[in-house]
């Protein structure tokens, strides 16, 4: 998910401070639009969402651009969802209108600012029932008060996000996509892992082509959380 309108990328060229706030403002204002937009539209009657694939969707497909506090992402590609929701929510916005304010933001995504016309949120990120679960998951956390992030636990980490692709025996997973890890990182270092995660492509195995491999760990991901799964990838590979 990328910048809230949920909409555009940060530029790194942009003039600092006032670009900024302007950004924040232009924000608010989205999901205010969003908000009587969705207020017209009447009640989700569909399927109960699904609040941990929620926040597993939004970690893996949003968390490299937005900090959101329950899903321990601080990406600053995008705008900090706990603040446009906390001023949201300081203004009467309940949560069944922030998650329609998110479904309809990625169901039409648009630039972030005037200034950044041509950056948009990709289409169809999430949609269908995932979309569902993912509004669900940020209107129950999004700027809410006293909210503390995730325990991060790499073993759990490791077998939601990883495991569909690599072969881990102690995690008990069969993935193909990718390497298959019990053969491939025996030997390495901590530090020599934690380079693959986040940056996949920098050295490739064998009969595998590049780009498979996400490179959005090393930004989803604190450098302490980084760490922590090297190290439980060095100290379980290989049985």
């Amino acid at each position: 998910m990328n910048p809230f309108t949920i909409g555009g990328h940060k530029n790194p060229s942009v003039n600092g401070g006032h670009k900024h706030r302007r950004r924040v403002i232009w924000a608010l204002g989205a999901v205010a639009a969003a908000a009587a937009l969705v207020g017209m539209t009447g009640c989700d009657l569909g399927p109960e969402p699904d609040l941990e694939r929620g926040q597993q969707l939004f970690t893996q497909k949003c968390g490299s651009c937005h900090a959101l506090t329950g899903a321990g992402t601080s990406a600053e590609v995008g705008p900090d969802l706990d603040f446009a929701f906390k001023q949201a929510r300081a203004s009467g916005m309940d949560s069944d209108t922030i998650e329609g304010v998110v479904e309809s933001q990625v169901e039409n995504p648009r630039p972030a600012s005037p200034e950044q016309v041509d950056v948009y949120m990709p289409a169809d990120l999430v949609k269908g029932d995932d979309l569902n679960d993912v509004a669900a998951y940020v209107a129950s956390v999004a700027g809410v008060e006293g909210i503390e992030p995730p325990v991060f636990a790499p073993p759990q980490f490791f077998a939601t996000n990883c495991g569909g692709c690599h072969v881990l025996s102690q995690a008990g997973t069969t993935g193909t996509v990718g390497p298959n890890l019990d053969e491939v990182l025996p030997g390495q270092s901590a530090q020599q892992i934690e380079m693959s995660i986040s940056d996949p492509d920098a050295q490739i195995t064998p009969g595998f082509p590049a780009g498979v491999m996400p490179p959005s760990f090393g930004q989803t991901l604190t450098p302490q959380q980084l760490k922590q799964l090297a190290t439980y990838l060095q100290q379980s590979a290989g049985g």
